[in-house]
């Protein structure tokens, strides 16, 4: 099958790099254009413009993907298939329209659960024991297409939203070429998703890593896997924000304050609404990412200090 690869993410290489070494042939890979970054500001292609170049196939890079000089452009290539992962712009209708078989999608949940902007950060905050990717028909709702095909895996109980996001990226490239398969072969069929089972997800901002001690410690372990690597979750040390990348549940019980400082020997130990939160790797602002005990070093929190 011919087609064209709309990505930009890193999510989106594994399914290039597997789309590539597969029987289909990719007849140009389409991405955001370069944009300045940097302290010099130099112009930067996105993940999948450099895995392109890499893989030496052709990449196109349009300002707008509804202009009519980029239809005409694309359609001239003959595709007979769209593929679409992570590519961050919706596809005009007409261009899907004009495709023997249309846009296929790749989506890092098992749909109609979860749809929207953070599907895998969700998962590990609602402390979801499975989730998976899922390969659908493209329309203009935001993940509202008809499903393909399915596939699943468990969420490991101390994994973070970037690990993850790695494991499902490889496992939608896989799911991915055998829908591709499939639809060449005439023998898949699109299914509706059910609306009544649909959840949606919102776009995550920096305040949503603000921990809330009151809430039980199992909670806010979920909250900093989730939210690993971005926004990342936070508390204060008196006026100083304490970012906290690693941490560890305690399940004895305290009756100190939620927020309370309860130990400082072998990690930073904070009360919480349930159990107790243990402090393992920080970053104070301003300063780098330290393990607790050489933190504690150069920034003495002492017991019964409440954290805010």
């Amino acid at each position: 099958m011919n087609i064209l690869f709309f990505g930009s993410d890193n999510f989106a290489i594994p399914s290039l790099r597997t789309l590539h070494e597969s029987s289909h042939k990719i007849l140009a890979v389409v991405t955001p254009p370069d944009k300045p970054a940097g302290r010099g500001q130099k112009l930067t292609g996105c993940p999948v413009a450099a895995a392109a170049h890499e893989l030496c196939l052709k990449l196109l890079q349009p300002p707008k993907i509804q202009g009519e000089e980029v239809f005409h452009q694309l359609l001239a290539l003959k595709p007979d298939c769209l593929v679409v992962v992570a590519y961050g712009k919706f596809l005009p209708s007409r261009l899907m329209n004009a495709v023997s078989h249309g846009a296929v999608n790749l989506h890092p949940s098992l749909l109609p659960k979860y749809r929207g902007a953070s599907p895998i950060q969700t998962a590990i905050l609602n402390g979801e024991a499975i989730t998976g990717v899922t390969t659908m028909t493209l329309t203009e709702e935001m993940d509202a297409g008809a499903i393909y095909l399915q596939a699943t895996t468990a969420i490991d109980s101390i994994e973070t939203a970037l690990q993850l996001e790695m494991r499902l990226a490889e496992l939608g490239g896989k799911l991915l070429a055998q829908t591709l398969d499939d639809l060449e072969k005439g023998t898949l069929k699109a299914k509706p998703q059910n609306p009544n089972d649909m959840v949606m997800t919102k776009k995550l901002v920096k305040e949503d890593g603000r921990l809330k001690w009151e809430k039980p410690a199992s909670k806010l372990f979920d909250q900093i896997r989730a939210l690993d690597p971005w926004p990342g979750t936070f508390c204060y040390v008196g006026d100083k924000r304490l970012k906290i990348w690693e941490a560890a549940v305690l399940e004895e019980t305290t009756t100190a304050k939620p927020g309370t400082v309860v130990g400082n020997k072998q990690g930073l130990t904070v009360a919480c609404g349930q159990g107790r939160l243990c402090l393992l790797e920080v970053q104070l602002e301003g300063k780098k990412r330290l393990s607790v005990t050489e933190f504690l070093k150069g920034f003495p929190v002492p017991i019964g200090e409440v954290l805010k």
